[in-house]
């Protein structure tokens, strides 16, 4: 056999290889539902209380992904290096932003942020409210699991004060006060899909976008 005539051969058997490899390894592939983006520079006009906004919403996503914890001191450093962070909902399972619930949902909670927005938490005061910009996330949530066909419940509306980037008809007010008002100022999705559903949540540095997927194939 001549020596030039052997990479032929070996390419000739991998293009019959490739085939029969590839369609044996069946991948689950995600499948956009809805997706929506606002920027932590534009939660409020003035710097220093857009910053406590950025940072009690970064702080948020942290406590979701157990990033924090409570009675532990906040890493900042960390907290604002937040990129990525992605839970899923298994049909009929009730995600709730905080664990002060209403009556229907008691028992079916599958998960919350883990976080109450005080200051023994970490959350940050702009010299008004503790945990300022926490209702901005719900917000932006709530829009998109609307968006993507869930069942969805935001009790209590943020008509009262603009939130940048939202519709005024998804904006949420949370409170996690015990009792009825606190279970009113809440938000609960719930899935209500044959499948499981993703939602991602991924920060640039300055853009924060949620998205919601279901998964084909599963």
């Amino acid at each position: 056999m001549k020596l030039w005539q052997k990479p032929l051969i070996l390419a000739s058997i991998a293009l019959i290889l490739a085939p029969q490899i590839g369609s044996s390894q069946k991948m689950p592939k995600e499948h956009l539902l809805a997706t929506h983006t606002m920027s932590l520079d534009k939660r409020y006009v003035d710097p220093f209380v857009n910053s406590v906004f950025s940072d009690n919403i970064l702080l948020t996503l942290a406590y979701l992904g157990n990033q924090a914890r409570q009675n532990e001191p906040v890493n900042w450093q960390k907290t604002r290096q937040f990129s990525h962070f992605e839970f899923a909902l298994s049909q009929g399972q009730t995600f709730a932003f905080h664990d002060t619930e209403l009556p229907l949902y008691q028992g079916k909670i599958a998960t919350t942020t883990h976080a109450h927005f005080n200051s023994q938490e970490g959350f940050e005061s702009d010299g008004y409210l503790v945990g300022d910009g926490v209702c901005h996330l719900a917000s932006l949530l709530y829009w998109t699991a609307k968006d993507a066909g869930l069942e969805t419940s935001a009790p209590t509306n943020h008509d009262f004060a603009n939130i940048p980037e939202v519709p005024r008809e998804y904006g949420v007010s949370i409170f996690a006060r015990q009792g009825v008002p606190g279970a009113m100022q809440n938000l609960y999705i719930t899935n209500n899909q044959n499948k499981p559903i993703i939602f991602k949540f991924d920060f640039d540095g300055h853009n924060l976008k949620i998205t919601a997927e279901d998964e084909l194939n599963k």
